[in-house]
């Protein structure tokens, strides 16, 4: 491990132009379950549909009070950023990481001080009203108490500004993500196991020779890697300068 640090290390002294791609990996160390982990949110309990049904767009419009009593399980207004989250927004700071590219929903990135942040999945932290498009914070629907969230102004429901199963990912995030990528002369990978798509294929963009993967499990795109290191994205990230 100290020689894959110090490898670590020396790529990012000789880079400008670094970009992250992350995913659950990144949150879990602020206690923010992943979905599919044998503790994750699919797993604390039982559920009267399987999770992806209940995320789905047909289920928020068939189903609209269900659909509120499970997205309330993915809510943790009291999350703080971690090591990785603060160490990302120090490198951004310094010129030295140009964009971040989640597929969480947390707003924790931007929270740490990053400004770059491309969000695929939207956020938890962004809602809107349906019918008159005000926007409000995620405390509007923690205060619904179980119920569906409805407008201060006008009783629209208020929809989570998240992108659903069954709906498109937004275009301008998708291809600024992916010029990112590809003006990067470094692409960090960090907490993702890389098999929800289209997301995980973005990195398929990168054609240098600085890509590096680290996560606790392995991943099918490890033998593509130029450096893989195994272990907790915070320790790594927060051991280098």
């Amino acid at each position: 491990m100290k020689e894959k640090l110090a490898k670590l290390q020396e790529m990012l002294d000789c880079s400008d132009r670094i970009v992250f791609f992350g995913g659950a990996g990144v949150s879990t160390e602020s206690k923010i379950p992943d979905f599919r982990s044998s503790d994750g949110i699919y797993q604390q309990k039982q559920f009267r549909h399987p999770p992806e049904v209940m995320l789905s767009h047909e289920f928020y419009e068939n189903h609209t009070d269900d659909f509120f009593d499970f997205y309330r399980t993915m809510l943790f207004p009291d999350a703080k950023p971690n090591a990785a989250h603060t160490k990302l927004a120090q490198w951004e700071a310094e010129g030295k990481l140009q964009a971040v590219i989640t597929q969480n929903i947390d707003g924790l990135h931007q929270m740490a001080g990053s400004k770059t942040v491309y969000e695929l999945h939207g956020s938890v932290k962004r809602n809107y009203c349906t019918k008159c498009g005000a926007f409000y914070d995620e405390a509007i629907v923690l205060a619904a108490k179980g119920g569906i969230p409805y407008c201060e102004k006008c009783q629209g429901v208020v929809k989570p500004d998240v992108v659903l199963y069954g709906e498109g990912l937004d275009n301008t995030v998708i291809n600024n993500a992916v010029k990112a990528i590809r003006e990067a002369d470094m692409l960090i990978v960090g907490g993702t196991s890389l098999v929800v798509y289209p997301a995980a294929g973005l990195i398929n963009y990168y054609h240098g020779n600085q890509l590096v993967l680290i996560n606790r499990d392995a991943t099918s795109y490890d033998s593509k890697a130029d450096l893989v290191i195994t272990g907790s994205l915070g320790e790594v990230l927060g051991a280098m300068k």
